[in-house]
């Protein structure tokens, strides 16, 4: 099993808890640049503890995750992270220009010698605003925005692309993809759609924002779906993203979590926009088990989260224990561990800890 490093790059400064999206009335530019440099500093620190893969991700408009364009932060990466694969998961192809998309990837393959890891995903549901994009064609405009990029990547003539949502001309990438054929590809993988593109494809899952018993279901039908096409997946083609905080003892690891947790600003949390996810979800985004993939969404008591997969706590025994439950329902290959500066010293030693403590155990699973 291999580990990666998620940092959200989460705000931390004043911020209005008026849904999605934020306000920046009362933005600061100091707590902000504070986020994202302390987010560069974990990175780099999981590097050298033996992470196999830092990660990073879009989101748009809200305090969540500084990173609307992920791919300006891996370039920021690629000159602090000199071992561990870099993941994109991922850029939002839909609302993006693909074949921008195809560029930038190719740009960071090259700086790294080919360290790169293509998550290709739809979007969060409220961010359709972002760039005006119809929800309602999310799905099909992903499928044909994936293949375009794998052909940018793959097709070493210039060719055209007239398309269904996107025409060019003329199409030939400068630099090219080191990594041969391309990148391994992720997608998202909860809705039944996801996972038979996915099978079909040949494309990883990642499941984030989820439990494990509902992302169960998801990958047993991925590896189903995988028969009827005729691929035999492995287990890195499952990543488990997941809240973690990890320290001496279980009873201090709640006592970090429940205190940070009270001291944080409600805005930091903002990602979504109830009125808007529900239109979205009315133009038939979440696919035909929308009412299992928004269910999903919903919070829990913190003892409930933990039971559930939905975030590893603990000391490091019983985060191995959590981590163990993941592999064995899930047959996850990697686990995503998400992190915020909140804790200070104290997050930094958890992902001490997780290096030091749990990382050998799992290496070998």
């Amino acid at each position: 099993m291999k580990a990666a490093l998620f940092s959200a790059a989460r705000y931390n400064g004043p911020a209005e808890d008026v849904g999605w999206p934020v306000a920046s009335t009362v933005y600061a530019a100091e707590a902000a640049s504070y986020a994202l440099n302390i987010a560069l500093d974990q990175f780099e620190m999981a590097d050298q503890l033996g992470f196999d893969w830092v990660s990073v991700a879009e989101h748009h408009y809200a305090p969540f995750s500084l990173t609307p364009n992920p791919m300006i932060m891996a370039g920021a990466l690629t000159q602090r992270v000199k071992r561990a694969k870099i993941a994109l998961l991922g850029a939002s192809i839909p609302i993006n220009n693909p074949i921008r998309v195809a560029e930038e990837f190719a740009m960071l393959d090259t700086i790294t010698g080919g360290r790169v890891i293509a998550g290709m995903l739809r979007g969060t549901p409220n961010e359709y605003v972002t760039y005006n994009i119809n929800p309602a064609e999310s799905r099909a405009r992903f499928e044909e925005a994936l293949k375009l990029v794998k052909t940018a990547w793959t097709q070493t003539e210039p060719f055209g692309w007239q398309g269904r949502y996107y025409q060019y001309k003329s199409v030939s990438l400068w630099p090219r993809i080191v990594q041969k054929p391309h990148p391994k590809i992720y997608m998202s993988g909860s809705s039944p759609e996801s996972a038979e593109f996915a099978a079909k494809n040949h494309i990883g899952l990642g499941f984030a924002v989820t439990s494990v018993p509902l992302a169960k279901v998801a990958a047993d039908y991925f590896r189903g779906q995988c028969r009827r096409f005729g691929y035999e997946p492995d287990p890195e083609d499952i990543i488990y993203r997941v809240g973690v905080h990890v320290a001496e003892s279980d009873d201090q690891a709640l006592e970090d979590f429940t205190a940070a947790v009270g001291a944080a600003p409600r805005g930091s949390l903002t990602m979504a926009n109830r009125a808007l996810e529900s239109a979205v979800a009315a133009t038939g985004y979440y696919g035909r088990d929308a009412d299992a993939q928004r269910g999903r969404l919903m919070p829990g008591g913190l003892r409930e989260r933990v039971e559930e997969g939905r975030i590893l706590l603990g000391g490091p025994e019983s985060v191995l224990k959590q981590i163990e439950k993941i592999r064995d329902d899930l047959g996850a290959g990697v686990v995503d561990f998400t992190v915020t500066h909140q804790m200070g010293a104290k997050t930094n030693r958890s992902i001490e800890l997780i290096a030091e403590k749990i990382l050998p155990k799992i290496r070998g699973w």
